[in-house]
């Protein structure tokens, strides 16, 4: 990553992210989705403003960190599906936060060694696990990309998702509980649409996302006041406004499910109650 030019200090423009070192990035007085993330699954890479923001969602919503560790369950169960069962051997990961094993590439990688993943994210925190942890097989590739999914383009342009995705063959695209950061005026449904467009057909789409649509009444009132006082925005969607990320798709069963009902692995009175998991999931594919 380059670092601050003399020419962009003595013009007196501010430098773009891209252009800045990781370590000037980092503001660890400020939360960041991703550490927070990192926090309620029991990482170390995160500060105290990120667990000061984590403990404020958790105050409101006892259940964040079923809710985390279920959606990355959602993650794995979904990858093996694409790999194993529908045969995608690419991998667009955007949000893919911290790194937890096993890590997509592992799951697509123990299946298919050839397949290539590309992680996408915008903290430099990330961004230096990736590079030291995220080790793919001889036979395939990953690759980590420091962008924000508002900025489709610069995504879909860059020379490491170029170089290693072959975007005229299908690839899974992975939105991971990552949408519900985009609010309204983010134009998350054309940010979404953009990316689909970008991808060939019989490619598939996995998402997931937050909702208050599988919680009781009096938890649900909390969530606007919660993302607040936890000092990072989130958009909680509906049922009907979660499947409108998949207009044009064919939803693949069991269609939009809470997160821990797409296709259980664990038997019904093992798994966890919707409400400690209020998520939405779905995997469809592009005709």
């Amino acid at each position: 990553m380059a670092g601050t030019t003399s020419e962009s200090l003595g013009s007196g423009r501010r430098p773009a992210p891209e252009e800045l070192s990781p370590s000037s990035r980092i503001d660890p007085t400020v939360p960041h989705a991703a550490r927070r993330y990192d926090y309620w699954l029991g990482g170390k890479d995160n500060f105290a403003a990120d667990r000061e923001s984590g403990d404020a969602v958790a105050a409101a919503y006892p259940a964040i960190r079923t809710t985390v560790i279920e959606n990355r369950r959602f993650l794995q169960r979904a990858t093996r599906h694409l790999a194993a069962e529908a045969g995608v051997r690419q991998f667009l990961d955007i949000g893919t936060g911290i790194p937890t094993s096993p890590n997509l590439h592992e799951i697509a990688q123990s299946t298919a060694p050839e397949s290539r993943v590309v992680y996408v994210d915008n903290d430099p925190i990330v961004l230096a696990h990736a590079r030291a942890l995220l080790t793919s097989a001889p036979a395939g590739a990953t690759a980590y990309v420091d962008a924000d999914l508002r900025d489709p383009e610069r995504i879909l342009d860059h020379p490491d998702v170029l170089a290693t995705l072959d975007l005229t063959r299908p690839v899974g695209l992975m939105l991971v509980a990552v949408l519900h950061f985009l609010c309204d005026s983010d134009d998350p449904y054309g940010v979404t649409r953009r990316l689909i467009e970008a991808i060939p057909s019989g490619s598939y789409v996995v998402i997931s996302h937050a909702t208050t649509d599988l919680v009781p009444r009096h938890i649900a009132a909390t969530a606007a006041p919660t993302t607040t006082t936890s000092m990072i925005d989130m958009a909680f969607r509906t049922r009907d406004q979660f499947a409108a990320f998949f207009d044009g798709l064919d939803l693949i069963a069991p269609g939009v499910t809470p997160v821990t009902e797409w296709r259980p692995e664990d038997r019904p009175e093992q798994r966890t109650p919707v409400a400690q998991a209020s998520m939405y999931a779905a995997v469809a594919r592009k005709p």
